[in-house]
Formats: C-alpha cells, sequence, structure tokens
C-alpha cells in the first residue's frame, strides 16, 4: 500500500502516536530542553574531572552523546566516551563523570553499567524520565534531572541533549552555549515549515528525497570529525521510523577500505542510494573527496545526492541535519502505508530474551 506524502489526512490516520507531530515540534521540545538543563540539582558532582564516560545507548540517548561528541569535538578538553554496553571500561576511577542517561529508566544494558560504575568509585549524574533508573538515583543519593516522558526516546533529542550539554557547562568543562541553542530553535522552526506535512512534495525535500530513496537501500556518508554522527543517527532512524536496514560511514576513512565495494557489479550497486552529508565547517581535502566520490558513484549507483547544512553556528548546523534524516524516514515509512512509531522486532526480541531468562 503507498501512500501520497501530501494527503494529510492519509498520513495522521497512519501516524498512530503523532510521530510526525511531534517531529515539527521539536522547536517548542528545545526549548524545554534548554530550560531543563538549566535545573541540575545543587548537588552536582565536585572532584576533580578527568574524563567522561556517558553510559546510553538507544535512538536518543546514544545518538545525543555521538552528536555531542561530534559537536564538542575540538572544544572539550576532557576525553569523553560513549558507552553502550553491559560492562565499563577498566580506567573509571574516582577522577571519572559517569553520566547515566536512559529515557525509560529501564535499559538493562544501562542498569548493569551504572552498578559497576558507582563501584569503581565514579561521580555519577543521571538524566532520566523515570523507571528503575529514577529509585536507584534517589536511593544512592546521586546527581538526577527528570526528563519528559511519553514518547519514543528518539523523538526525545532536544530533552537529552540539551540537558547533557547542559550538565557539562554548569560544570565548567564548555563555555555559555546559550547563544547557539536559541538560534538552533530558531532555525527548527523555520525547518519545520519546509519539511512538514502541510508542505506539498514538489516543495518538501524530505518528501522528495523519500520518495527518490524508496525501494533501495540507503548509504548515507558523513565527514570526520562533524558530520559522522549526524550519518550514524540517519542510519539508525531508517531503521526505527522506516523500518529498513540502511549504512552509513565517514570520509576520509572510507576511502580506506568501504570504497572497493563500488568496484561491485553493477546488478548489485543499482540497489543503493546514497546520500553525502555536507558541511560549511568541511575542510578543502574532505570537500575534495566529497566530489570525487560522488562522481565516480553516479555512473555506479541507483541515486546519489548531496544534502547540505544550514545556520551560522555548528549546533545549528548540526541539527538542520539531523532534521531532515528525521523527517525523510517518517515520510519512507509512511509512503509505504507503513506507521513509523511501533518496533516490533525490538519488542520480540525483548519478549524472548525475558522468556529465555
Amino acid at each position: 500500500m503507498y501512500i501520497d506524502l501530501d494527503d494529510l489526512k492519509a498520513l495522521q490516520q497512519l501516524d498512530s502516536a503523532g510521530a510526525l507531530r511531534d517531529t515539527v515540534d521539536y522547536s517548542r521540545q528545545f526549548a524545554e530542553g534548554w530550560e531543563l538543563a538549566q535545573e541540575w540539582p545543587q548537588n552536582l558532582p565536585a572532584g576533580e574531572i578527568r574524563k567522561i564516560i556517558i553510559l546510553a545507548t538507544g535512538g536518543g540517548s546514544a545518538a545525543s552523546v555521538s552528536l555531542l561528541q561530534s559537536y564538542l569535538f575540538d572544544e572539550l578538553r576532557v576525553p569523553m566516551v560513549l558507552n553502550q554496553g553491559y560492562t565499563i571500561p577498566a580506567w573509571v576511577d574516582a577522577s571519572t563523570l559517569a553520566v547515566v542517561v536512559s529515557h525509560s529508566g529501564n535499559t538493562e544494558e544501562i542498569l548493569s553499567a551504572y552498578t559497576m560504575a558507582v563501584n569503581a568509585g565514579a561521580q555519577i549524574a543521571v538524566i532520566t524520565a523515570g523507571g528503575q533508573l529514577q529509585a536507584l538515583a534517589g536511593e544512592k543519593g546521586h546527581t538526577c534531572l527528570l526528563v519528559p516522558g511519553g514518547m519514543m526516546p528518539r523523538i526525545a533529542l532536544g530533552y537529552i541533549f540539551l540537558p547533557l550539554l547542559g550538565l557539562l557547562q554548569r560544570l565548567g568543562l564548555v563555555p555559555d552555549k546559550t547563544a547557539e541553542v536559541k538560534e538552533t530553535i530558531a532555525l527548527l522552526k523555520d525547518l519545520a515549515g519546509c519539511y512538514g506535512p502541510e508542505v506539498p512534495a514538489k516543495d518538501n525535500l524530505a518528501k522528495t528525497m523519500a520518495m527518490e530513496m524508496d525501494g533501495y537501500i540507503p548509504v548515507i556518508y558523513g565527514s570526520l570529525p562533524l558530520t559522522d554522527a549526524i550519518a550514524w543517527r540517519w542510519k539508525n532512524q531508517m531503521g526505527e521510523n522506516s523500518k529498513l536496514i540502511a549504512m552509513f560511514n565517514a570520509i576520509p576513512s572510507l576511502h580506506h577500505d568501504e570504497v572497493v565495494g563500488w568496484d561491485a557489479p553493477s546488478a548489485y550497486l543499482k540497489h543503493f542510494y546514497f546520500t553525502f552529508l555536507r558541511d560549511a565547517e568541511d575542510s578543502e581535502k574532505i570537500r575534495r573527496r566529497m566530489a570525487t566520490s560522488q562522481e565516480i558513484l553516479r555512473r555506479r549507483a541507483a541515486g546519489v545526492r548531496e544534502v547540505s547544512s544550514h545556520g551560522h553556528s555548528r549546533l545549528a548546523r548540526l541539527f538542520s541535519l539531523v532534521y531532515l534524516g528525521d523527517f525523510i524516514t517518517l515520510y519512507l515509512a509512511l509512503a509505504r502505508g507503513v506507521d513509523p512509531t511501533p518496533v516490533e522486532v525490538i519488542d520480540l526480541f525483548k519478549r524472548k530474551m525475558a522468556a529465555g531468562e
């Protein structure tokens, strides 16, 4: 079943949890997220911080950390690592800030790693909407910032990314980011008027790209160190929202291995649609690599498109590309008559894991 992306009634009926509505509303969510970021409790970690480990996984939490790493790549002067598994590295100790992030508060990997971080003597701060994590933080007396629940974590970026950024700012690890956040909020509001469902496909880049990608395997290429996290976000959103397997990589690293796969038979390459993410801070070498890659792929792949970020600050530009990807992945599902919100395979996996235990 295929849906006309300009049929607003059909889109609304299919989108059971209002994922499109919540995405259009990002500017409000980000404004609220920044207000929350100013409300960290007073009992913040007070010891010397030599390294940061953020315990987070999934489409909202891990994505927020990865985006934060790209955003602060050349600014944050202490190492910051994303940790998604059940365990933690041996270097976690009393000089480590461990930020524990689970939107639901019940993510088993994060709860396990949290216990290990406590046992290692790390300084702890918690971000959650409730669940077991809130209860444990209360029992242990750890700093805990409660954020709104009631939505899929992958659509709650503003309630996760901005409190993380606010925590680093409160601890004096980064300067005041208010101006960049305000620009980002204003830009998201403007872009909602470009990518939202009311904008017809002929004038809507997100709808146009979704229709171009339909029927192909999406491949998203960012560049190091700024847009690789965005490419990963797009790939993950293709899975959760679009119910499609997608691939991602980053320039220049892909030119040392994956590029050889472009020599695959034509019948194989014609199944792939490539998107290149462009940013104003890309170096001349990155731009040349990107242009050369597109030149080679246009003769081989089903489709090749380059999209550029918008905005002045790095933060605004970063989220301009995230926002486009979020809309594309929603439209990719809806165009095929698929509700983007349910994640039936994840639910099935959890049930089987629970039954096995």
